[in-house]
């Protein structure tokens, strides 16, 4: 047996090659999953040594991926993209057209270095918010973002995880490293390209259905009601509702505002605060915990917190029987004297109440608690409370968004001017980060996406194994004698062509590590410059529009907008042909024979 694969390791290697393919294709397991399998299987065959697979993790690729996941959460958590989206949003009536275009171009640049999943999950429910104060169906916005997002990240090397990835693998097979704008003009005529393509034609093949965004979008809007009283000697004092960031931001809906026993309810932008006036508001988990944590407002009735005391968020449903039901929201059994606050309460598609204090607790009423853990199992015990969760929901650390941008300016600047590599500039930036508080330690390792870091860790394990075993030189030596004595630009355009194809069908990341090794190895057979093929590779492998699965934000939207299969078919691969062309010709002129 050890004799047939040391014979046939290069069609073995193939074999297996196909192997992980197909699996992946069938999506019966995770993508990390087969990839694992898949190094485990060059590994038993003989074609890896347990120390090149322990190597792989010295590929600085998925460090610096994992860093640019923490940069990215980081404008997250300090509410940078969210104020970006609530600009966008007052926007949208008066000037529409403008509107769509500056959102198009915003996009393309934050996707150039913010990584472009966490980009598509905020701006979801604000394509769907779009639409609908557009009077169009969501579906004409939601698949144009993921693509546009895409071909933002083709605009730098942080962009997405595969050019990073690319970029790796081409220095392990000898290249200079890629810097952070190498690609920009490549990527500035793709992007440009595809926008055309998506204005003039796409436009019009893109379905009018309704998706569930919208639904989505008005659960985030309605969140929990509650009420938020002003400050003596807050700053909101004396201006207009609607100049007060604090409550001007995407994530609050006021209602009404209570003063003594006058309850205002129209014109409420244009209603002077005063000292202990009363806000009613719908808002979401993270703004309620802002509020509370500013000094200008409180969340009426909260408990201050006691020196030293150990405190939690969650929230908790009422259970559809017994204790609770019909109580008042502020009186739940054992609540006074435990320091628990109720922070608000939501009940879908309704107002629970006038005012905080007059809610009357019906089944199925979600509740945002505050206060010690003991306390708030005893509360939840008592008044038959189901499904208490500890929140993920933190406050917004906006007076730290400086900081954030800032941190991720300075990746930039320093890898663009060659002071330092992107991964030594991301690391200082984190630690940066992380000891100014802008994000806590342990928010910052959970944007962290760990089955990406390890699916990228195992191709990196099959690309090598694959290369050990000759499997990439006995694809190399098949391709070349059909194309030796083709123009460079049709070189270009066959490994430009395999790698979009090949991700239509499987990861995008898998992709770059099997086709960049053909790539650089055909290079030398053919005597061209081996940095425009890596670069095809590059563009080819997130150039993925025409299926929902070959890109993580397409599968996003293809769920938010109820999309079918076939609409992605229809808009996609021309936008995927047009691109396709468009592209390999920039890299022809851009890189030279």
């Amino acid at each position: 047996m050890a004799e047939f694969l040391a014979q046939h390791s290069a069609l073995v290697g193939l074999a297996i090659i196909l192997l992980v393919f197909v699996a992946f294709a069938l999506e019966r397991y995770p993508p990390e999953v087969v990839a694992c399998g898949g190094a485990v299987a060059f590994l038993l065959c003989g074609y890896l040594e347990t120390d090149e697979i322990t190597s792989v993790f010295s590929n600085p690729a998925p460090i610096t991926i994992a860093a640019m996941f923490i940069l990215s959460g980081t404008l997250i958590r300090t509410g940078v993209l969210d104020a970006a989206a609530g600009w966008l949003l007052t926007r949208v009536a008066d000037r529409p057209a403008t509107a769509l275009l500056v959102t198009a171009t915003g996009v393309i640049f934050a996707s150039a270095f913010i990584n472009n999943t966490p980009v598509v999950i905020v701006l979801i429910p604000i394509a769907a918010e779009i639409a609908r104060t557009l009077k169009i169906a969501e579906t004409k916005l939601l698949m144009p973002l993921s693509f546009i997002t895409i071909l933002g990240g083709t605009c730098s090397m942080i962009g997405t995880s595969t050019n990073l990835l690319v970029d790796g693998v081409a220095r392990a097979q000898g290249l200079e490293p890629f810097s952070i704008f190498e690609i920009a003009p490549v990527g500035m005529v793709t992007a440009v390209v595809g926008l055309a393509y998506l204005g003039l034609v796409g436009w019009r093949l893109l379905p009018s259905r309704d998706g569930v965004g919208a639904a989505l979008a008005e659960n985030g809007r309605d969140g929990y009601f509650t009420e938020v009283v002003v400050r003596d000697g807050a700053n909101a004092i004396g201006k207009p509702l609607g100049e007060v960031g604090a409550l001007s931001s995407r994530g609050i809906r006021t209602v009404a505002v209570r003063r003594g026993t006058e309850t205002l309810r129209r014109d409420l932008a244009d209603i002077v605060l005063q000292k202990a006036d009363r806000i009613v508001m719908f808002a979401t988990p993270e703004e309620i915990l802002t509020l509370r944590a500013s000094d200008g407002f409180r969340i009426a009735r909260s408990q201050p917190q006691r020196p030293n005391e150990e405190r939690v968020v969650v929230e908790a449903t009422v259970a559809p029987h017994r204790r609770g039901i019909g109580r008042g929201a502020l009186e739940l059994t054992g609540l006074s004297g435990t320091g628990t606050s109720v922070l608000g309460v939501m009940r879908h598609r309704h107002v629970p109440g006038p005012s905080l204090q007059e809610i009357r607790l019906r089944p199925a009423d979600r509740l945002l608690l505050e206060g010690p853990p003991e306390a708030i199992a005893r509360i939840s015990d008592e008044n038959d409370l189901v499904g208490v969760n500890v929140s993920r929901a933190r406050r917004f650390r906006r007076e730290k968004a400086p900081l954030a941008i800032a941190a991720l300016a300075a990746v930039i600047l320093v890898s663009a001017f060659g002071l330092a590599n992107i991964q030594t500039a991301a690391f200082v930036a984190i630690a940066a980060i992380l000891l100014l508080r802008v994000i806590d330690a342990d928010e910052a390792w959970r944007t962290i996406r760990g089955d990406l870091l390890i699916l990228i860790f195992a191709m990196l394990a099959i690309g090598t194994g694959m290369e050990k075993a000759g499997t990439a030189q006995m694809i190399v030596d098949a391709v070349t004698p059909l194309i030796e004595h083709a123009p460079h630009l049709v070189v270009l355009l066959v490994i430009y062509a395999l790698s979009s194809l090949l991700t239509e069908i499987v990861t995008n990341n898998a992709v770059a590590v099997i086709v960049t090794p053909i790539a650089v190895a055909l290079a030398a057979k053919l005597g061209v410059d081996p940095r425009s093929l890596v670069v095809a590779v590059m563009f080819g492998a997130s150039a993925s529009f025409a299926t929902p699965i070959g890109y993580q934000t397409n599968t996003l939207v293809y769920a938010a907008g109820n999309y079918r299969f076939t609409d992605f078919v229809k808009v996609g691969l021309p936008m995927n042909i047009i691109v396709g062309i468009a592209t390999t010709i920039a890299i022809y002129f851009y890189y030279p024979a």
